[in-house]
């Protein structure tokens, strides 16, 4: 076995570079899409191209680009065209896909270009045949950059009722129950525009457990809920109180529209923090995978994180140090100030209060497609250390915490994540490494 290594940070930066590889878009395409001659095999069916006189590719989401590359790469000569829509920076430095259009858009709140882009897409569907093939790419974010209103709601209805969900602390499947009734593209409408073209969706995985009608709010799935659900939602948290939403009902299960669709998902959270756990064992820590189904509000689910180090760093429970514990999942945020911040970034604040003073132990929590929040960092680093310093410089981390601050208290201590956009996108990860009870060594 591998000395345990001292550096923590060291330690944190290889997890996140193990766990990011293990979700890079374009290899796990491959791993679930091939050719051989006029057969394209997709999970556990194949499809006969001499039987289509066109193939499409189409989608959206952060990983769009990647995605649409290996499969233009896999279809080759048989790729008649098709659009893909990611957001804004994630193209990437090189041309597109071969064949293929690429649009960018707003995210996490709409634009202009995610309703010319999903208007694009829609048109195409709509013109396809049974003579058809249709190859579905959606990852997360796809909900914001693929918007087509229902009639009586303009694109400003839509970007109001986006912020006011986002601030409330509403979960993912609660936004987008909203954005599905909402939407002549979500909720299954994408399916029921391509119907009867065959219809192939490969899935990367941004939403807690993989729910098919939940990531980027299911433009190609059944819908289990409905219109009262939506409006309960809104409800829920006071939003548009006393203002009709004309919200439009979706294709549920059963229905014929859905009979010539296939999903398959290709990457997840789950691939990502398995990857990172078996990075931490062999630099020879002792690793546990905790869940991949984390979810609540962050300065709460901080408060468990630094408990269960504490647990580490006192007893060796459940796992003796050096350990490294690994979640996945997706937090939400209440947003009650007016500072700057994302849900990771407030996890570690939380987290740097809790973790005052305790010597070896550091946290990391960061977004896998890179931006947390509306910053341009994918989460932050802290320590025991970590109030202490920010004291030093003057920083008073409860009032940042309070304001939901987070994002320039890290800034001024250079304690930011930045990855930049990372082409994948597969929910939040968390990792806390505890050194061993002798190595009280600043980290």
């Amino acid at each position: 076995m591998v000395n345990p290594v001292r550096d923590l940070y060291a330690v944190a930066v290889a997890l996140q570079r193990s766990a990011l590889a293990a979700v890079e878009p374009g290899a796990v395409v491959r791993q679930h899409l091939r050719r051989q001659g006029d057969l394209v095999y997709v999970g556990d069916r194949s499809y006969d191209l001499g039987e289509y006189e066109h193939v499409y590719v189409v989608g959206g989401g952060k990983a769009a680009v990647s995605m649409a590359a290996a499969v233009a790469d896999v279809l080759g000569d048989r790729l008649t065209g098709g659009m893909v829509v990611t957001k804004y920076g994630h193209m990437g430095s090189g041309p597109p896909p071969s064949g293929l259009k690429v649009l960018e858009a707003g995210h996490p709140v709409p634009d202009g270009n995610s309703v010319r882009g999903a208007q694009a897409i829609a048109d195409l569907a709509r013109r396809a045949t049974e003579r058809d093939l249709i190859v579905c790419l959606i990852s997360g974010g796809g909900s914001a950059l693929l918007t087509l209103p229902v009639p009586g709601l303009g694109l400003d209805d839509l970007q109001e009722l986006t912020d006011a969900l986002l601030r409330s602390g509403a979960t993912i499947n609660e936004l987008n129950t909203v954005r599905k009734h909402c939407s002549s593209f979500k909720g299954g409408n994408l399916a029921r525009l391509a119907a009867p073209a065959g219809l192939v969706t490969l899935v990367l995985s941004d939403v807690v457990g993989d729910p098919l009608d939940v990531i980027a709010s299911g433009p190609t799935v059944p819908d289990p809920t409905t219109t009262a659900d939506a409006q309960g939602i809104l409800d829920r948290y006071s939003i548009w109180a006393g203002r009709p939403v004309p919200f439009q009902e979706t294709p549920k299960p059963g229905d014929a529209v859905f009979e010539q669709v296939h999903h398959v998902i290709v990457g997840s959270n789950r691939q990502a923090a398995v990857a990172a756990l078996e990075c931490a064992r062999q630099l020879g820590f002792s690793g546990l995978l905790l869940s991949t189904y984390v979810e609540g509000e962050a300065r709460e689910v901080a408060r468990v994180a630094a408990a269960l180090a504490k647990g580490v760093r006192r007893h060796g429970d459940p796992v003796p140090a050096p350990a490294c514990l690994v979640w996945g999942g997706e937090t939400t945020v209440t947003i009650r100030g007016d500072g700057k911040g994302g849900r990771n970034q407030e996890l570690a604040l939380a987290a740097a209060l809790a973790l005052e003073d305790w010597p070896g132990v550091m946290l990391m929590a960061l977004a896998t497609d890179g931006t947390d929040g509306p910053t341009d960092a994918a989460g932050a680093l802290v320590t025991g250390e970590t109030v202490a310093r920010a004291r030093s410089l003057g920083l008073d981390p409860l009032a940042a915490l309070m304001a939901n601050d987070s994002y320039p208290f890290f800034g001024k201590l250079g304690d930011l994540i930045r990855t930049g956009p990372t082409g994948t996108n597969v929910n939040d990860l968390l990792f806390l490494l505890v050194a061993d009870e002798q190595d009280d060594s600043p980290v």
